[in-house]
């Protein structure tokens, strides 16, 4: 018996800012939202604090204004939170994935049948 076939669709973003925002990015935004932390939203995607910082660093330096805002650690602890910029950026990327799911999903399933069942 075959399984039936499941499709993902995955939007990427290559902006000349230079920017590439696709999912990993828009996950990492959504974790540092709920979580308040860079390091802890690095370490629930399995990434290190350096590449998560890197990839906020990208993001903070292409749009006008920062996605993301941290404090340094101390005795309080430090943290970090999205900016309105980073949250427009969110709903918008999330927004844009439901579009293409919804106005493609007549494309996608045609595209679906053209692969045979294995």
């Amino acid at each position: 018996m075959s399984q039936p076939h499941h499709t993902r669709l995955k939007l990427r973003l290559e902006f000349d800012a230079p920017l590439t925002l696709g999912p990993g990015k828009a996950r990492l935004l959504e974790l540092i939202e709920t979580l308040g932390s860079i390091s802890a939203a690095g370490r629930e995607m399995g990434m290190s604090y350096k590449r998560a910082w890197s990839l906020i660093e990208e993001m903070n330096a292409a749009f006008a204004l920062p996605v993301v805002e941290s404090s340094r650690g101390g005795p309080g602890g430090g943290g970090a939170l999205l900016t309105d910029t980073g949250r427009e950026v969110l709903v918008r990327f999330r927004r844009l994935e439901a579009v293409l799911l919804s106005e493609g999903a007549e494309e996608i399933a045609g595209l679906q049948r053209l692969i045979p069942d294995r």
